[in-house]
């Protein structure tokens, strides 16, 4: 399997880009990873936050390929521990999936096409945390679930 990370917009701060590869030169001793970056829109300024989330909305769904499972990343998901994050891998893994697709949307979260289309929506904390640092704190959390998996001693309970 397959974990492909969507997101809109780059990530502006580079502490933030240090912190993200760091776990993503870890991941790929786990799970092939890779995070598919979707441009900001422009004149955004002429757009409603509406058909903003619809553009990227658009912009989104064509990263998903037949067969793909889509999870998105939002705060009205499922909360996991880490350890319930790792079993949910783990399912995942082993119903054979080709492509395990999140999604983490732009500021003004996600377009009601994308919410229909989604398998499934996962919240990293109640809490809110911007949309560029979420990206950090998941990459985290799948190399947390990967070892956890592994049995290895990075998380301590």
């Amino acid at each position: 399997m397959k974990i492909i990370l969507v997101l809109i917009g780059k990530t502006d701060e580079s502490y933030l880009n240090t912190g993200i590869k760091k776990y993503l030169d870890r991941l790929i001793h786990y799970i092939p990873f890779e995070m598919k970056v979707i441009p900001d829109l422009k004149n955004t300024k002429n757009m409603t936050e509406e058909q903003q989330k619809n553009k990227e909305g658009e912009l989104i769904l064509q990263q998903i390929q037949p067969g793909d499972e889509m999870i998105l990343l939002d705060e009205g998901g499922k909360i996991f521990s880490s350890r319930e994050f790792a079993s949910f891998m783990e399912q995942k893994l082993l119903r054979g999936l080709k492509r395990l697709v999140f999604v983490i949307g732009g500021p003004y979260g996600f377009s009601n096409n994308v919410y229909h289309k989604a398998n499934g929506k996962v919240s990293l904390s109640k809490m809110t945390f911007s949309h560029q640092m979420v990206r950090l704190i998941f990459a985290e959390q799948i190399y947390r679930a990967m070892t956890i998996l592994k049995n290895q001693p990075y998380h301590h309970d």
